[in-house]
């Protein structure tokens, strides 16, 4: 699905603000058909925002289910040809869109966009009532998974085994946008390289197509300057003296593509690309060519008030952290990011490893997060329709991200079960999908300790091994000398067995900031500095492993839980960005004043 974007043929607006808000308690907004008049509240709700932590009202913030969006919107009257569009960025986990008694779009998966053309129920130079309808509810049918229960004093309660707080509401933008009927629907943009000539395999789709539109299609340098052009629908186009997209130097082109009929301009869309490869070869991790080594961070969107609401004045913020600690690279832990940090990273040479929000797939933590032992892959889990919403939030992923040149590795799971009975089962198809969607990108998931060499069913079927190991904290607690050994020797049977790249995609301590420590102490900031370069040393003795991304960037919230103190404090930052003793460390290695 392509951005929308203001172009010769394009306008769009922006629509973003306060809204009307209501929280349905009794679950009667849909049966009562709350959009047919205006919500009966004196509440107001910022977009983009999570309402968690916004009101001073414990019922809202642990409300299980949906909850109400509302605002009258105009229709510029300049837009009476045109086709007229509703784009949601996300709707976490459930969304319903209504311009005004209609139900125009609705969408399961909290973390990609949604759309809806919306022409035949508005009037250019009129007003229509918008309401959206926002559910965080998750199931055994939703990525990630879930469960409600009802508690003896009859609350409904959101159970889940991530360990991120399941902050809810309309977390990105609302757009409004004009195109023209026939118009560009998707570009897709493939690029590669030999000696000093870029190559670009494009393919357009376009909607309302007659059979007698012209393609037209150039590539623009960052200066806007034309250096190739061709016709048609899909094709291969030449970059002389190409400027290739490398990590640390974010270099772009356009892709413009322009549909004329009977000779007249009818739309124009560019779509921003870099020109690129990724490859493995043998145990290395290949970018144009070239050895790559993942330094940085498992992130979360998480902040203070606004929860994982997109904020672009602290996405800056935390990109010039990243680059003052010297990070290369990040991991959308655990869920597909707001598209303008992804635009981010393109511009600025940032790598990512894109995830879906397959996470808490995983029956051997059940105990950990407070539930009964059970069956990860059975009916009363991860089962058919599991699988079901597992393949549509790949498929999203890819359409939504494929053109990304920061995107290197596609993660399509987080810590799923892969030792159990019914792993292989489950993942080899949706490998095997990933693959066919994007040919280009390796492919890989993050398994968790249970997963060793010895006990994982899966990890042939993927290009990269992503591990997130923990020991010297949830084992061998405190005693760093004995989890040095534990860890070299199993990152050496990995080396061994597979012969594939070794991302460590978490490692990483609990950390109080402020609490310090003569000696080693856990939950101090000594500790975790003395625990981060325990492993440094052992990454640096095992050829096969190609990155470090410590757990986590900065702290951020949980589920409430004994086993958490307001939130997981493993952040070399915290939650409010103050760095940690460990950001100190980080930054010296990945400067450059030792390591790989």
């Amino acid at each position: 699905m392509l951005k929308q974007q203001n172009s010769p043929t394009r306008e769009i607006i922006n629509l973003d603000g306060l809204y009307h808000f209501k929280v349905d308690t009794d679950r009667r907004g849909l049966t009562e058909q709350w959009q047919r008049s205006r919500l009966e509240t004196t509440l107001e709700m910022a977009v983009p925002a999570s309402y968690n932590d916004v009101f001073a009202n414990k019922a809202i913030r642990d409300h299980v289910g949906w909850v109400w969006y509302q605002q009258d919107i105009h229709v510029p009257r300049g837009w009476k040809d045109e086709r007229i569009h509703i784009r949601l960025e996300s709707a976490t986990h459930e969304g319903r869109v209504f311009v005004n008694d209609a139900l125009v779009a609705e969408h399961s998966g909290g973390y990609t966009p949604f759309s809806a053309d919306i022409t035949d129920h508005v009037e250019p130079g009129s007003t229509f009532r918008l309401s959206i309808a926002v559910n965080n509810e998750l199931t055994q049918e939703t990525i990630p998974p879930g469960t409600i229960n009802v508690t003896a004093a009859g609350r409904r309660e959101q159970r889940y085994l991530h360990d991120f707080y399941n902050y809810a509401g309309i977390h990105r933008s609302i757009w409004l946008y004009s195109t023209p009927a026939m118009r560009v629907e998707d570009i897709t943009v493939v690029t590669g390289f030999e000696g000093p000539t870029g190559s670009v395999d494009y393919r357009v789709d376009v909607a309302g197509s007659t059979g007698r539109e012209q393609i037209l299609v150039k590539v623009l340098d960052a200066l806007g300057e034309e250096v190739a052009a061709g016709e048609g629908a899909e094709g291969r186009l030449s970059i002389p003296n190409v400027n290739l997209w490398k990590p640390g130097q974010g270099y772009l082109y356009d892709l413009e593509v322009a549909v004329h009929e009977n000779g007249q301009l009818v739309d124009v869309y560019r779509q921003p690309f870099g020109v690129r490869t990724v490859e493995i070869r043998g145990a290395q991790f290949l970018i144009n060519s070239e050895p790559f080594y993942f330094t940085g961070f498992g992130m979360h969107e998480d902040h203070v008030t606004i929860g994982k609401g997109h904020s672009s004045a602290l996405m800056v913020n935390d990109f010039q952290l990243l680059e003052w600690v010297g990070a290369n690279s990040f991991r959308t832990s655990h869920y597909p990011y707001s598209e303008e940090v992804m635009d981010f990273a393109d511009r600025h040479g940032i790598v990512v490893i894109d995830e879906t929000a397959a996470v808490g797939m995983n029956a051997a933590f059940a105990g950990f997060f407070g539930e009964g032992g059970k069956k990860t892959y059975a009916e009363d889990f991860v089962n058919d329709a599991t699988a079901a919403s597992h393949r549509r939030a790949i498929q999203e992923l890819v359409a939504r991200d494929k053109n990304h040149p920061s995107v290197v590795l596609w993660s399509i799971a987080n810590e799923p079960d892969i030792s159990e009975a019914g792993a292989r089962d489950y993942f080899l198809p949706l490998a095997a999908l990933t693959r066919e969607l994007d040919p280009t990108r390796p492919v890989g998931l993050v398994s968790e300790l249970r997963g060793t060499p010895e006990a994982n069913t899966v990890s042939d079927l993927f290009d990269v091994l992503m591990l997130n190991r923990y020991y010297g904290w949830y084992t061998q607690t405190g005693d760093l000398e004995s989890a040095e050994l534990v860890l070299e020797e199993e990152l050496l049977k990995w080396q061994e067995k597979y012969a594939k790249p070794i991302i460590i995609t978490e490692y990483g301590a609990d950390t109080m900031s402020g609490l310090h420590s003569l000696y080693d102490q856990p939950w101090s900031e000594e500790y975790q500095a003395a625990f981060l370069d325990m492993y440094h040393r052992v990454f640096d003795r095992v050829d096969a492993v190609v990155g470090e991304h410590v757990w986590n960037f900065a702290d951020f919230q949980t589920s409430k839980g004994i086993i958490r103190v307001d939130g997981n404090k493993k952040g070399a930052f915290t939650r409010d960005r103050r760095p940690k003793a460990a950001a100190h460390l980080l930054r010296r290695r990945w400067t450059g004043e030792s390591g790989k």
